[in-house]
């Protein structure tokens, strides 16, 4: 069985998609429609733009997006997962992929996502950072007991590494105890805020109008979804748990997990970067691991 998986933020770089644009009139095509619809040339952006230009929550999201289901719509008929998921944003794009969505409304999600998050993280500033080498639970515990300030596991990414978001405050009280408590190492990370924690509420209520008003089909194949960890078909199930996401933590080594315990033997990422190939490797050497290509 073959899984396609779709990464999140942090996966960007300059000059993402320009390749793909350059050798297929159908990427070119969907680039430019993009373009169209969020009415500002993120192609210009994805293309020749700096990492700080890429950086910003309002482009990192919709220029990952579009990189992820651009190269899964040029793969045509190559593109037949028995299953998908995406790793936070990257939820979007495999809904695209697997046709739960239109390319249309879920760029317009995205994008909506995008701004509603970037207001967020302005309104009330936080930041996240890696814990690794420390059990799962010893991190949730840390994390409970800190009442003054926000801060909760935010990625299961696999297994000893975990993510987690709030405040500043919270966060660095959380990195100082979660030391103390025998962890390897406890890394602040270069994000814009707090994703995945409850300061992006006012976000999560923005976005959860627009995903009741667009139209969510019956997918070509399960997704596995970050706030479970389980496989879905049902579309208004995928819409209560896509809302859900913005302010829970993203499972995705139960994920993993999950689709090796059903039979996966190949995984495929499609989008920038090799990150979720890594962490597959890490649950599972036997894996064949590989990124999508045209």
């Amino acid at each position: 069985m073959k899984a396609y998986v779709f990464p999140g933020q942090g996966a960007q770089f300059p000059g993402m998609g320009k390749e793909l644009f350059e050798k297929s009139a159908k990427a070119k095509e969907l680039f430019l429609k993009a373009n169209t619809i969020l009415k500002f040339n993120i192609t210009d952006l994805m293309f020749e733009g700096t990492e700080e230009d890429l950086r910003q929550t309002k482009v990192t999201q919709p220029a990952i997006f579009l990189h992820s289901v651009i190269l899964a719509a040029v793969m045509g008929d190559e593109f037949k997962p028995d299953m998908v998921a995406g790793h936070s944003l990257g939820e979007f794009s495999a809904l695209v992929a697997n046709k739960t969505l239109s390319f249309e409304d879920g760029l317009k999600l995205v994008y909506k996502r995008a701004l509603a998050m970037q207001a967020a993280c302005e309104a009330v500033p936080g930041t996240m950072a890696a814990i690794l080498g420390i059990d799962d639970k010893e991190v949730e515990n840390i994390c409970a007991l800190i009442k003054d300030a926000v801060v909760v596991p935010a990625n299961y990414n696999s297994p000893g590494q975990l993510v987690i978001s709030g405040s500043e405050q919270g966060v660095a009280i959380a990195c100082e105890k979660i030391l103390a408590a025998g962890a390897k190492r406890a890394l602040p990370l270069k994000v814009g805020g707090a994703f995945h924690s409850p300061l992006m509420e006012p976000a999560r209520v923005e976005l959860a109008e627009a995903i009741h008003a667009t139209k969510f089909n019956k997918g070509m194949c399960p997704i596995y979804q970050n706030v479970t960890g389980q496989s879905v078909t049902d579309p208004e199930i995928i819409k209560k748990n896509l809302i859900a996401q913005l302010t829970a933590p993203v499972r995705w080594t139960h994920i993993m997990n999950n689709m090796i315990a059903s039979g996966v033997k190949t995984v495929v990422e499609v989008g920038p970067g090799t990150v979720l190939q890594g962490l597959f490797k890490k649950v599972d050497r036997n894996l064949e691991v590989s990124s999508a290509t045209v």
